[in-house]
């Protein structure tokens, strides 16, 4: 029996490339250790994200300690934190917000309820989005804060004007999601709908509805932060109660430490709302990944 070596000429290969192609592979790091090296980095600069609200803080309260920013002007942080406090132990602020979170539910509610229904018959129908969309749209051009003194010659200084207000101004986001959601739905999911024999309801709820979720949960977070913003003005005008009506009493009282803590209210409750949808988000489209 005979043996024949061949050379790396005759075999068409390089030596170095060969060697160099080993030792690229003995030292590429492995897909986990790349994780964990971005992991690490992300780790070392997330601290930065807190350096420029806490420096600002700082040169609040210095500026207002010292007396370069006035108290009428501006209060330092510290006297806001005291004003917060007492309306806590007060139970003023308390009853505000729940009063304030109230409104909010209502009008999110109803209209995050009608902007599905619209927005899952036009988006569903051609001749529903020839006939609904239009007159749907000429509302949405309209500023719907602007329709507050029609809101109040309708409905009365009641609850009912700013449920309603802010009931349209989330109207708007979770229909145009919908819709668009659904006109793009990918047309194998219908098919495989049919070959399953699914009848138009099934396939709605078990197979089209669940694959616009994302997009329909993009316009529940942008109808939260309207709602926020429509409720800030909306508690501004005949409230006798609530976060807006904190605001507008402090404001006769020339108490800008108190106003701010309602705007901060304000604030935290949009971040809180987001937060709570971005959650529910990340648990319900889990499969997405």
């Amino acid at each position: 029996m005979t043996i024949v070596l061949e050379s790396p000429a005759q075999t068409g290969t390089d030596p170095a490339s060969t060697t160099s192609t080993t030792e690229t592979d003995a030292t590429a790091p492995a897909p986990g250790e790349v994780g964990r090296r971005r992991s690490r980095r992300r780790g070392r600069t997330a601290w930065l994200r807190w350096l420029s609200p806490i420096a600002l803080l700082v040169l609040w309260q210095i500026a207002g300690a010292t007396g370069v920013l006035p108290e009428r002007v501006l209060p330092a942080p510290q006297l806001i934190a005291g004003s917060a406090l007492e309306l806590i132990e007060s139970g003023e602020l308390g009853r505000a917000l729940a009063v304030s979170s109230i409104r909010v539910a209502q009008g999110f509610v109803l209209g995050a309820v009608a902007g599905l229904v619209l927005g899952v018959v036009v988006g569903s129908s051609r001749i529903a989005d020839a006939l609904v969309d239009p007159p749907l749209q000429m509302i949405r051009a309209l500023p719907h804060l602007g329709l507050i003194p029609l809101f109040i010659l309708w409905f009365g200084i009641g609850e009912t004007p700013k449920v309603l207000l802010i009931a349209l101004g989330v109207i708007f986001p979770i229909y145009l999601n919908t819709a668009s959601g659904l006109r793009q739905v990918d047309p194998k999911l219908r098919d495989m709908a049919t070959v399953f024999g699914f009848g138009r309801r099934q396939r709605l709820t078990e197979v089209i509805l669940p694959s616009i979720a994302p997009q329909v949960l993009v316009g529940v977070r942008q109808s939260l932060a309207i709602g926020w913003l429509t409720l800030i003005v909306a508690e501004q005008l005949n409230a006798t109660n609530g976060i807006g009506y904190l605001i507008m009493n402090a404001r006769d009282y020339f108490r800008i430490d108190v106003i701010l803590v309602g705007l901060i209210v304000y604030a935290l409750l949009g971040i809180a709302t987001d937060a709570v949808v971005r959650l529910a988000e990340a648990r319900a489209l889990r499969h997405y990944r």
